[in-house]
């Protein structure tokens, strides 16, 4: 059975931009996804990677012209500076892993509706009342899913699979693994699918 790890965060504007299109085409490979979100402020403190805010300019500058051409590219909804962004991605991970408790297709469903709420619609995904709103829209449960989310042992299945990523040398967002092979980045798809496609 084909299998991707996928390591993101949800307030990434990458992830968003490549999450249908990488749901869509595992399931036309028949490959399963084991979705996996982290802390990418601990990945970046050992990776060498920075938050935005303290990007040089000129790499700033950069990631606008490259989420343009992608979102005209893709034709697809994004605000390139929404209202809640930077925000912590923290809570909204602890969500989709208590979604994936019930079913992976939950937690990927989730974790889709998250990812737009925070580039195409304006919301606050660090507010808890605010996922439930989401979760609610999505036909989860969203007060078993908060209760679970704010559980000591869901709180440590992130921390464990933050350290996953990076033993497995993962450094920025979104990187899908298959095979033991890294992707990073959504404009990685291609040679993912190349390689599903063998």
């Amino acid at each position: 059975m084909k299998n991707i790890d996928y390591y993101f965060t949800p307030v990434s504007p990458f992830t968003y931009l490549g999450h249908d299109r990488f749901v869509a085409m595992a399931k036309k490979h028949g490959a399963s996804i084991t979705v996996k979100p982290v802390d990418f402020g601990k990945v970046f403190s050992v990776s060498g990677g920075l938050p935005l805010k303290q990007r040089a300019p000129q790499r700033q500058a950069y990631r606008m012209f490259e989420l343009k051409r992608w979102r005209e590219l893709l034709d697809a909804r994004l605000n390139l500076q929404p209202k809640f962004f930077p925000v912590s991605g923290d809570l909204a991970s602890k969500w989709i892993l208590a979604a994936l408790e019930r079913s992976s297709g939950d937690g990927v469903k989730l974790a889709g509706a998250i990812m737009r709420a925070v580039w195409a619609e304006e919301r606050d995904v660090s507010d808890a009342a605010t996922l439930s709103a989401i979760a609610t829209e999505q036909g989860l449960d969203a007060p078993a899913l908060a209760a679970r989310a704010a559980t000591e042992d869901v709180g440590a299945r992130y921390q464990a699979l933050t350290q996953e990523a990076i033993d497995r040398q993962v450094f920025g967002a979104p990187t899908y693994i298959y095979r033991d092979e890294p992707f990073w980045g959504q404009d990685r798809l291609d040679f993912l699918e190349r390689a599903l496609a063998k």
